[in-house]
């Protein structure tokens, strides 16, 4: 199967390695236009992505502009091997390299930082979607399970930066879209620059009436960054930021609902309410904050230090119960970092860390009385605790070959009490051994512009806190971590002027213990270990500035971008009481998926982007007896942007999603009870928006 993949990539990659070769003939360099100046963080320091023996993926400020701008979810799917759902406005979901099988809603099994501080909590929780997209200026990601570094993990890695770290001017923006089913979202943003002391402030508030019935949402968003210059070698930052968001769940619809009218909200049957009378809904309220210090404390020696804390207030009303949970979040991250002398053959560092986390949820459940909570059916306290020391070796050898070596000790346990209806006196505690997770990568410059690169990494992801204790309101003590090995291979390659831009992998993954979502007949959840998984794929992603910046011709700029997303995951050894799975294809995971872009650049600071996002069809049960189809998506962009002077301008801009009217569902229930396994996706709609930049 390797060989198979290997083969393909090849393939794929000879027409870009002959435009690479055309293209070192090239003399004039456009600064502008160059590709692959951009560097990575995740990494503990700044890095060319160039040269980073990891799958890396970034989106910059300039690329998130491109997107719509009331969603991640556009602008995360042009990402090879990252899939983001939204089963209605405000329902994120979010897969790396896998299956979204253990998130029915939300995002587990990836460790996502928000800056230098951990959004996943230690219970292995993250609301990305507490989060506003015109609050986020950068996004990296870190394919693959990366727990040397990040903690437990089996899918990935992702930081979010809250500000643009190449702009430390002051400013003040505003902007204002709308759209179709009563799209409005505004957002206000000030940095202000004194003396040795940088505060960014962004506010913004978000409102969807939404496609089909039952699907409205609404968000303020408030965030701060402060940072603080404290001496030449001594920086601190306080950042954070208040979410209110609430949205409705209109459910999932069989498939003749679907067909015959895909706006409508779950319909009631004869012994259970519809989504409209029980007001099913997420009601979560999140205020997260903390302090980074980096302190540069040799020209050798340096150290980082994040200390943090959340606090999230969740409720939702569903069709047999109402839960809620108070979750308190705080926790420690620091590292050194010792570097070796520089401008020798041997350019070296070593780091050395811990991360420490603890939350403590209360979870409840009541009956659910057309939205209002009813009485008690179960309350639970869990007190979950997860921390790792951390180690890494790296070192640049003649500036040609990169090679790292890094590995964490990771320790998890949870306590738990049922506080009604048994009135437990105590709490019982469940360990997890302790365990290692080695990385090894290595990066070779075989020309200025062709680098190999190669990676061997172990995964290990603990059960979370909602998979512990799910909505069958019984503490699962019996489920596993589990654990796998990624093994991977890829290249990077541009041009001479640094305009065009390839990066290509193949790798192959081994889950074990694989945790996957069961359904009862009421439709309350559980959790198993189903066997394990095999995971072999391709991913691809090229740019090219085929028309560079000029000011002669009436095409002003043509860029073009290419993502492919190739897999073949299948189960291994799954079977429960009823079936065996084994050879069947992932659950709710695409074969194939290929992201294409045009962004050209007209006078006048005029511009026009258009982006195809094709998505095979996809199992929608572990049996493979259902499929949801594929579906071609199109949308477009047009702006103008005047400056009114060097520090001053507008932008006016109009958007069209989903331009072909394609029927798809974007978030599907898997392993649905009843069939009800589609939630349609918005058809053609429209936005526009203006943003001021004083």
């Amino acid at each position: 199967m390797i060989k198979i993949y290997s083969l393909l990539l090849l393939l794929v990659a000879a027409p870009a390695i002959c435009l690479a070769q055309k293209g070192s003939d090239t003399l004039k360099r456009d600064t502008s236009k160059r590709l692959t100046g951009a560097t990575v963080t995740g990494y503990l320091i700044e890095q060319p992505v160039l040269s980073v023996p990891a799958s890396v993926s970034i989106l910059s400020p300039v690329q998130l502009g491109l997107q719509p701008e009331n969603s991640l979810v556009s602008a995360l799917n042009t990402v090879p091997g990252v899939r983001v759902e939204e089963r209605s406005p405000g329902s994120y979901r979010l897969s790396i390299r896998g299956s979204l099988l253990r998130s029915p809603f939300g995002v587990r099994d990836v460790k996502i930082y928000y800056d230098e501080i951990p959004l996943t909590d230690a219970g292995g929780n993250t609301y990305l979607n507490a989060i506003d997209v015109n609050s986020v200026q950068g996004i990296e990601i870190l394919k693959g399970p990366d727990g040397s570094l990040f903690g437990a993990n089996s899918g990935g890695v992702v930081l979010i930066n809250p500000v643009n770290r190449y702009n430390d001017s002051s400013y003040l923006s505003a902007g204002l879209n709308a759209g179709s089913y009563g799209l409005f979202h505004e957002n206000i943003a000030l940095q202000n620059r004194t003396g040795n002391n940088q505060l960014n402030i962004n506010q913004a508030y978000e409102s969807y009436g939404g496609y089909r019935q039952h699907s409205y949402m609404d968000r303020n968003y408030l965030q701060a960054v402060d940072k603080l210059t404290l001496s030449k070698k001594d920086q601190l930052k306080f950042l954070g930021f208040y979410s209110d968001l609430g949205y409705e769940t209109p459910g999932g619809l069989t498939l003749a609902q679907y067909q015959a009218n895909p706006q409508l909200a779950r319909l009631p049957t004869k012994t259970v309410p519809g989504a409209i009378q029980q007001k099913i809904g997420i009601y979560q309220k999140m205020l997260m904050g903390g302090f980074v210090n980096n302190w540069q404390i040799s020209d050798r020696v340096k150290n980082v230090t994040s200390i943090f804390g959340s606090y999230v207030d969740f409720k939702n009303p569903f069709i047999t119960n109402y839960e809620q949970r108070y979750e308190s979040t705080y926790g420690l991250r620091t590292y050194f970092e010792l570097s070796g002398k520089p401008d020798t053959a041997i350019n070296w560092k070593i780091n050395l860390g811990l991360e420490w986390q603890q939350t403590n949820s209360d979870i409840n459940n009541y009956g659910n009385n057309a939205g209002v909570r009813d009485t008690a059916q179960t309350l639970d306290k869990i007190n979950t605790n997860q921390h790792f020391i951390f180690a890494r070796y790296l070192a640049d050898i003649n500036r040609k070959f990169h090679i790292e070596a890094a590995l964490s000790l990771n320790f998890y346990d949870y306590d738990f009490r049922n506080v009604y209806p048994n009135n437990e006196p105590s709490y019982t505690n469940r360990h997890f051994a302790p365990q290692l997770m080695p990385r090894v990568a290595a990066s070779y410059q075989i020309t200025n512009n062709f680098i190999w690169r190669a990676s061997i990494s172990r995964g290990y992801s603990t059960p979370t806190t909602a998979e512990i204790r799910p909505t069958d309101n019984i503490i699962n003590t019996n489920l596993q971590a589990e654990d796998g090995w990624n093994y991977e291979t890829g290249f990077r390659l541009r041009n001479a002027d640094e305009s065009m831009f390839l990066d290509a992998s193949v790798f192959y993954y081994r889950l074990n213990n694989a945790i996957v979502l069961r359904l009862n007949p009421d439709e309350t959840e559980y959790y198993i270990n189903a066997g394990g998984t095999s995971q072999p794929g391709i991913e691809l992603s090229f740019t090219d500035w085929l028309i560079r910046q000029n000011d002669v011709n009436f095409i002003r700029g043509l860029q073009i971008n290419e993502a492919v997303t190739l897999n073949k995951f299948t189960f291994v050894d799954y079977h429960d009481q009823t079936a065996d799975y084994s050879g069947n294809k992932l659950t709710g995971v695409p074969g194939q998926v290929f992201v294409t872009s045009v962004q050209v650049k007209f006078p006048s600071h005029l511009y026009v982007f258009v982006q195809h996002n094709y998505t095979a069809k996809l199992p929608l049960n572990d049996a493979n007896t259902v499929y949801a189809d594929h579906y071609n998506l199109v949308e477009a962009k047009a702006g103008w942007e005047h400056p009114f002077s060097r520090k001053t301008r507008i932008a006016i801009y109009a958007g069209v999603d989903n331009l072909l009217n394609e029927k798809y569902s974007l978030g599907n229930d898997l392993n649905a009870v009843g069939n009800r396994y589609y939630n349609a996706a918005a058809l053609r709609n429209y936005y526009v928006g203006l943003k001021v930049m004083l």
